[in-house]
């Protein structure tokens, strides 16, 4: 190896090292860079070392094939140590690769009901919950934002923020529309029914890519209330933020603090219009949609959720799984990992 991985994998050693000192562990935040060096690492050790392995293999079966009783034995150990070695190259190229800088923040994910009434709302509960144990799944954490809950235990709208490396390539190409086919519990004819969620995905936006002067803000105070309009609490916690030169309204109450929910609210905000500015700069420069799965518009209809057939079907990739137990359970990797692959090769239908 190379002097450089040499001292990559040292420093990884390094790290481990660190994670297991009292003093180190005693700082949340210097434990919390160090684990996410280590396990962006740890990976990128494996394969190197899983090369020095093969590499040591084939020179060892190289050895034996001048001995003719060992001939046979040393051709099938240098065959295997050989695809060992091509594996393990390409997964060190792959991890090697330099990563999207949108995958060491936040990302924010937004839900709101569409059309169909309660059962969207429903629908809105059930993407919630699908997103919440793939979060899971992948070792991400949630962190709510703002929820608007109906009687019925649906989300008119819901807000939460996933945090992770690598959370945004995970959850880049859920926004759109989700459309749901299935018969409501409250439909007495059996009859199947059409309705639909939104989703928009957005990086958690730094300081100093927004800027936003307190003068184009116009902030409200109001009671918490859930479901039904039971006050959650008596005081004035929730907050809404409208900024005045867009239009752009954000609203926070899951805290018991208002200076929490403001905190909340503009991490949100700042969120929403690095979205507007992006979306500006995309559609000033027509060749950055080419490098995409589908427009990534919201209004654009991405995935079909069909009930009486147990099927889920991504029309930008025209991928179709029978799993929607799973699916609606967390199982996305089918999905997310074929929409990466399309976005790599540009094959994709938009």
């Amino acid at each position: 190896m190379t002097d450089n991985w040499a001292g990559l994998e040292k420093r990884y050693e390094e790290v481990v090292a660190l994670l297991c000192e009292p003093a180190v562990l005693a700082d949340p935040e210097r434990t919390l860079k160090l684990t996410k060096e280590s396990k962006r690492l740890e990976p990128i050790v494996a394969a190197l070392r899983d090369i020095r392995t093969a590499d040591e293999r084939l020179r060892q079966a190289k050895e034996l094939l001048d001995d003719a009783d060992m001939r046979a034995l040393a051709q099938q150990e240098s065959a295997e140590a050989e695809a060992l070695l091509t594996d393990a190259k390409a997964r060190l190229t792959e991890l090697t690769k330099p990563r999207d800088p949108r995958d060491e923040r936040g990302v924010i994910v937004e839900i709101r009901a569409g059309t169909g009434g309660e059962e969207s709302a429903l629908f809105a509960a059930d993407l919630y919950r699908m997103y919440a144990m793939y979060a899971e799944s992948k070792g991400f954490t949630i962190e709510p934002l703002f929820t608007n809950e109906t009687e019925l235990g649906g989300f008119k709208e819901i807000s939460f923020m996933v945090n992770g490396d690598g959370a945004w390539s995970r959850f880049r190409f859920e926004s759109g529309v989700h459309r749901v086919q299935r018969v409501p519990e409250t439909e007495s004819g059996g009859r199947i029914h059409t309705s639909a969620a939104t989703v928009a995905i957005l990086t958690e936006a730094d300081d100093v890519e927004v800027e936003i002067r307190s003068e184009d803000l116009k902030i409200d105070t109001y009671r918490s209330s859930g479901a039904g309009g039971q006050h959650i609490n008596k005081t004035e916690s929730a907050i809404r933020i409208t900024h005045l030169p867009t239009g752009t309204v954000v609203e926070c109450q899951d805290e018991r603090s208002q200076h929490k929910n403001k905190d909340k609210a503009m991490r949100v905000l700042r969120s929403r219009l690095l979205e507007r500015q992006q979306a500006a700069q995309a559609d000033a420069i027509a060749a950055d949609r080419s490098a995409q799965v589908g427009s990534g518009d919201r209004s654009e209809r991405i995935r079909t959720y069909n009930f009486p057939q147990g099927r889920v079907t991504d029309h930008r990739i025209g991928l179709t799984l029978y799993q929607l137990p799973a699916v609606l359970n967390g199982g996305l990797d089918p999905f997310v990992d074929a929409l990466l692959t399309a976005d790599k090769t540009n094959e994709f239908k938009g």
